[in-house]
């Protein structure tokens, strides 16, 4: 029975795949059987299939660039002979078609680099799900042990090295335990990187590095410069693994500063990829000339890979768990400030990935919310009856604020600052910072019926509506979030002609309510700081 391989050429570099079912797919897509990450190959480029009396065939699947044989375009399905040139795009495919029965010795023949030399298996360059399962299900050297055996071996490895990783609660832990199995099981390397992608933007950050030679480990430099990241960013972006048992002859990564620098000869790294999602990648690199990858580069790929994948899956925990520590501090900050509403909407939609909020402009209402007579009530009673007064005070107000959806600015001595509008928009600012007023007078009303003071207390309220600039000021030692601009100055300042118990806003704010019926002018007033007249309205509350 005749097999079918497939031989990839690119530069100096060459790969040569097995078609090992009935029915093999070929595209840009990773599920594909062979999988081309390359421009110009369609999702699902083409597809080979073996009839019932063991022909090959190929067909093109509708591609965009359409499939040649022997530069001819394929209209329907045509046999493959050994010798074919298949083009997809503008990558090539040369056909083998192998009789096992006729030639039991096949060898394949060197690539001959520039300068004649032979460098067999210079590069790997292969799909992931290709390789995971290749290092389990072995093809033993050795007529004594069987294949069976040997699988059922590396399966109970498998399962202790995922019983170690699932045990792992950090990410040192997690590469202490790759470490291990790595310079137990590969010898040929000599140093070893976990690369990740920590914040989901695809930028590899190193997280651990060793060496074999723990006396060297020191030498490894923190920022990665010894990692070639050409490398790491072509097999983190398109889901493949990577061995180059040779970089100093493959034009590929010939030009690598960091290649040539350190002396890299062999370099080998795999996606760190679950099923779902790629989270980083698993690099190593060793001093070897290429003749012992050329043998046995494959198999360790195949173990490398097999072994990342179950990585993957302790460092995507790793991720979460780290993730739902930073939330759960951001969270605490942020409710200082926001409703848990507008917490949680700031934490799902990933605002704060470095736990703050960049000022930015935007249309807010203001509120300042004043007790009236504090100065005289502060000086008829102690510190301590000041402070359990307005703890609880606040308390209560609060919760009119973020019932309609509004931020905590600050407290001023006795004053509220708040505002509607950011940091999500909210197109309705002003009903909201105007029904929170009200609520508060409201609820300060039925708090006075209860004898919540020993006297009745008032506020006067000031709304104010415009732009502003909202976020994050302060120091490295010290940020506030808080709303800055001529908007929050006048409104500060229309809180002095406010009468107690009432609410006063602006004519922009009075402008932007639906039904401002409940409103009536005031008066025109001038202001510190503000060179015109600003129309003030009012509104008396039910009593």
């Amino acid at each position: 029975m005749t097999e079918l391989k497939l031989r990839l050429q690119e530069g100096d570099t060459e790969t040569t795949v097995s078609v090992d079912q009935d029915v093999f797919t070929i595209g840009r897509l990773p599920e594909c059987n062979l999988y081309l990450p390359f421009g110009g190959v369609s999702r699902n480029h083409a597809q080979i299939v073996k009839t019932a009396d063991g022909v090959w065939t190929i067909a093109d699947m509708g591609s965009k660039n359409g499939t040649q044989v022997n530069e001819r375009i394929l209209t329907r399905p045509q046999q493959l002979h050994h010798g074919d040139v298949v083009w997809l795009g503008n990558v090539s495919l040369l056909v083998l078609v192998i009789d096992p029965a006729a030639e039991p010795m096949i060898k394949r023949e060197p690539i001959k680099d520039r300068d004649g030399d032979n460098t067999e298996q210079k590069t790997i360059l292969r799909n992931v799900k290709q390789l995971q399962q290749q290092w389990i299900q072995a093809d033993s050297k050795d007529g004594d042990i069987n294949n069976k055996d040997i699988t059922i071996a590396r399966l109970k490895d498998l399962v202790d090295i995922a019983k170690n990783l699932c045990a792992a609660t950090s990410i040192e832990e997690i590469f202490f335990q790759v470490q291990e199995v790595v310079f137990r099981y590969l010898d040929s390397i000599d140093r070893l990187g976990l690369l990740i992608d920590v914040n989901g933007g695809g930028n590899l950050e190193l997280m651990n590095a060793a060496t074999r030679n723990a006396s060297q480990q020191q030498n490894l430099a923190a920022d990665g410069s010894w990692i070639s990241r050409s490398i790491c960013q072509k097999v983190f972006e398109e889901k493949v693994v990577i061995q180059s048992a040779d970089t100093h002859k493959d034009e590929r990564f010939s030009g690598e500063h960091s290649v040539l620098v350190k002396g890299i000869r062999s370099v080998m790294a795999v996606p760190l990829w679950d099923e779902n999602k790629v989270v980083g990648v698993l690099y190593a690199d060793a001093h070897l000339s290429s003749y012992h990858w050329a043998n046995e580069g494959e198999e360790e790929l195949s173990f490398f890979s097999a072994l990342a994948n179950l990585v993957a899956s302790s460092v995507q925990r790793w991720l979460l768990v780290d993730k739902l520590k930073n939330e759960e501090v951001i969270r605490h900050r942020l409710e200082r400030y926001h409703s848990p509403a507008v917490v949680q909407q700031l934490i799902s939609v990933g605002r704060l990935p470095d736990g703050r909020l960049s000022p930015a402009e935007s249309e807010i209402s203001i509120l300042f919310a004043d007790l009236v007579g504090f100065t005289a009530i502060s000086e008829r009673v102690t510190p301590t009856a000041i402070a359990q007064l307005l703890n609880n005070l606040f308390e209560e107000m609060l919760q009119e604020v973020f019932g309609y959806g509004g931020t905590l600015d600050k407290y001023i001595g006795d004053c509220i600052m708040a505002f509607f509008g950011a940091p999500e928009p909210q197109p309705d600012h002003a009903e909201r910072a105007i029904a929170a007023a009200k609520g508060m007078l409201t609820r300060l009303e039925r708090l006075n019926m209860n004898g919540f003071w020993q006297e009745p207390l008032q506020l006067r309220i000031a709304i104010n509506s415009g732009k502003a600039v909202v976020g994050d000021v302060g120091s490295s030692q010290r940020v506030e979030y808080t709303a800055l601009g001529a908007t929050i100055n006048l409104a500060a300042r229309m809180e002095a002609v406010c009468p107690p118990g009432e609410c006063v806003i602006s004519e922009v704010t009075y402008k932007m309510l639906s039904q401002p019926l409940d409103f009536q002018e005031m008066g025109s007033y001038s202001f510190k700081g503000i060179n015109r007249l600003i129309k003030v309205y009012q509104t008396t509350m039910q009593k």
